[in-house]
């Protein structure tokens, strides 16, 4: 069976997909015989992507997620082009590191700007028409596995994600009270994945693939999933399942803030991995 919002003559608006999982998935959409409604503020990068998928339903609009007006500008073209709109992919991201929390907060402002604010400018442009319509309707943000275990390293992509999966949460307790039954948000967790931003010139054997994503966010919407939690080559699932229990348990027994990598903790967070 087939999620009835990705079946064919449907509409999918995707950000950031110009690349990586964004495209992945509009090539993977476009093949299902949805619409496809791609946008990304790199404008050359778009329209190649767009002229590659080679479908005649693909309308490519430049867009930069950070600025409301563009998201209600995209939203303004898509119903114009292909009606009602059944997924709406917040997906757009940026990788680079601004610094520590003290510094460089023109970057901390661009990051959020892109990767947290562009996930809400998106829902608030066009979640009350979904909302409104007569079909089905999905919404799905991409989070990633850095916003719920906050590895040291990039503070502020690890906060705009974390505030991506705590917005997602909230909006589907929403969306269950709004539209029960016919319209849910789901939280896409990406693990180490090859795309634009790994920086690496070459597949790294431990990244999955953006197409390997976009197989579980696929199968997870199918199977009425929120969390469309992703793995990787180099993490098992049950290390992944004890980095955030330990985490939780961060609070619970009051240790350091991210204790795993707290000196005093290593050997306890080690036993309490290796277990069975």
């Amino acid at each position: 069976m087939t999620h009835s919002a990705l079946t064919p003559g449907r509409t999918a608006v995707i950000t950031g997909a110009a690349g990586g999982i964004g495209l992945a998935a509009a090539r993977r959409l476009a093949g299902l015989g949805l619409n496809i409604v791609m946008a990304d503020r790199n404008a050359d990068a778009l329209h190649q992507a767009a002229a590659a998928i080679g479908s005649a339903a693909v309308l490519a609009e430049v867009v930069d997620v950070s600025q409301p007006a563009d998201l209600v500008r995209l939203q303004a073209a898509a119903t114009a082009h292909f009606g009602e709109v059944n997924l709406l992919m917040n997906n757009a991201a940026i990788g680079k590191n601004p610094g520590k929390p003290w510094e460089n907060a023109d970057g901390w402002h661009e990051l959020l700007g892109i990767n947290l604010a562009g996930v809400i400018h998106g829902v608030q442009a066009f979640v009350p028409a979904m909302l409104a319509q007569q079909g089905p309707a999905v919404v799905v943000n991409t989070g990633s596995k850095q916003g719920i275990t906050l590895p040291p390293g990039n503070a502020a992509y690890n906060v705009a994600k974390a505030g991506v999966k705590a917005f997602t949460e909230l909006l589907a307790h929403e969306l269950r009270q709004a539209a029960p039954g016919r319209m849910s948000a789901h939280l896409l967790v990406p693990g180490f994945t090859y795309t634009g931003m790994t920086n690496a010139a070459e597949h790294p054997a431990g990244a999955w693939s953006a197409d390997q994503v976009v197989d579980v966010m696929l199968a997870g919407i199918e199977a009425g999933d929120f969390y469309l939690w992703c793995q990787d080559n180099e993490t098992a699932r049950l290390t992944d399942e004890r980095r955030i229990a330990w985490m939780a348990g961060d609070l619970i027994e009051n240790r350091p803030a991210l204790s795993r990598w707290h000196p005093d903790y290593a050997a306890a967070f080690a036993a309490f991995v290796a277990k069975p």
